[in-house]
């Protein structure tokens, strides 16, 4: 190879690539990582990963599997795949077949490929999950930002897609939908969804269902939108989020039997790529996806605790003088601090990166700026992820207490504190 600087290598460096950032939550995870081990105190409501421990039984199955050594098929463990499918069967009445899954090192990689087979538009309603974007623009394709409304809980309607689709009603396109959000933790009625679902059918879109946090649906009633538009729904999920196993890296794909022709092309590409998951994992994975009521306890007292611990933030802030919409699932709050652009502005504070770094420097507290997730860089929304606390020691004791209470201010006082001091700051900081 020849010697080349630094500057000569950049010229060769796709442009796709270039300038583009690390991953915003990864980043403030890092940075957050960094301050603590400077001394320094920080609450970590930045990155969105699960405060919860991975079940014990599918710890148990991994611990089982270890030994499983051998390269597995492209598409996945068969035994996995059947497990995912009877598990759309089991929790929302979806017909796919093992031959309709696809499982890959995460979801996040497995949207990476279909948007390389896949030549069409991504159509993204902001605010969205930080990845999104940017991985069409690493693979050159374009972007349709699709603004929703604070009024409407930032959740896309059927009007907003229908007013893009309209203007050119032949255009192949991937709309990306995710409920619970991520950033707002919000998601669909199913009269929603029956209107999101006409929209698509009407334009053959290719819906890509972004469902990796619909097991934290508070109530237990998550809807997929393959209910309504089985077959042009794509559903991603794994078990990074309501499995707390994000480091595990395990996604899943479910396909429409009309849309098998497109898990091909990406399986092609995935034999190219990462070849096939990690053996024990997807082993260990078989006893995720074929539940059971172990694995029901858990996400019922996760539930509990994220569902109660959200009343709690949405209360302060609000009370803060916040816009804040209530979240229905996840453990992410999407707070809007126009109201007080007067006040912050005083303080020299005009956009929502500012805001965020100024918190971080006076509170400790670290959050991600609105604009991370699509939204327009003066406004003064930011995601917070109320995950700093120890989830295997919530979960114990939320078993203790009866499952119709109400999990109370003194057990998220005791075991959720330093999400609450977090908010406390905030909003004292607001007022001082």
């Amino acid at each position: 190879m020849t010697d080349m600087t630094k500057a000569e290598h950049q010229i060769h460096l796709n442009l796709n690539v270039r300038g583009l950032p690390v991953s915003a939550t990864l980043e403030i995870n890092e940075q957050s990582n960094r301050l603590l081990e400077e001394g320094k105190q920080v609450f970590k409501l930045g990155l969105g990963q699960s405060p919860f421990p991975v079940p014990a039984p599918i710890v148990r199955e991994l611990q089982a599997n270890a030994h499983q050594k051998d390269y597995l098929p492209v598409k996945g463990l068969p035994a996995l795949c059947a497990a995912v499918a009877g598990y759309y069967r089991r929790t929302q009445g979806l017909s796919f077949r093992k031959q309709d899954i696809l499982i890959g090192p995460g979801s996040k990689e497995l949207m990476f490929i279909l948007q390389l087979v896949y030549y069409g538009d991504l159509v993204i309603p902001t605010p969205s999950w930080v990845s999104y974007a940017p991985q069409a623009h690493i693979i050159g394709r374009q972007v349709h930002w699709l603004p929703t409304e604070a009024r409407n809980n930032w959740l896309l309607t059927a009007d907003e897609l229908e007013k893009l689709c309209a203007k050119d009603p032949t255009k192949p396109r991937i709309v990306i939908l995710n409920y619970p959000n991520n950033p707002t933790g919000c998601s669909y009625s199913s009269e929603q969804l029956q209107e999101l679902a006409a929209t698509a059918r009407k334009y053959k879109i290719i819906l890509l269902s972004d469902e990796i946090y619909g097991e934290l649906n508070y109530k237990g009633e998550h809807q997929s939108i393959a209910r309504y538009y089985p077959e042009g729904t794509i559903i991603a999920s794994g078990l990074s989020k309501w499995a707390g196993a994000g480091g595990w890296r395990l996604g899943t794909f479910a396909f429409p039997g009309e849309l098998n022709w497109l898990l091909d092309a990406m399986a092609v590409v995935a034999s190219e790529t990462f070849t096939a998951t990690s053996a024990p994992i997807q082993y260990a994975a078989v006893r995720a996806f074929n539940g059971g009521t172990e694995l029901e306890r858990y996400l019922l007292h996760s539930r509990r605790i994220l569902r109660s611990l959200a009343g709690r933030i949405w209360q302060s802030l609000t009370q803060a003088g916040l816009n804040v919409a209530r979240p229905d699932g996840a453990f992410y709050m999407f707070p809007d601090f126009e109201p007080l652009r007067p006040q912050l502005a005083a303080r020299g504070i005009h956009n929502a990166a500012q805001l965020c770094q100024r918190l971080l420097d006076e509170t400790g507290v670290a959050m991600l700026p609105g604009s991370c997730f699509g939204r327009p860089e003066q406004e003064l929304t930011v995601r917070l992820a109320f995950v700093d606390f120890d989830g295997a020691r919530s979960l114990a004791a939320a078993e203790q207490i009866p499952a119709d209470q109400e999990l109370n201010d003194d057990f998220l006082r005791q075991y959720c504190d330093k999400v609450l001091t977090a908010i406390e700051r905030v909003c004292d900081w607001l007022q001082g």
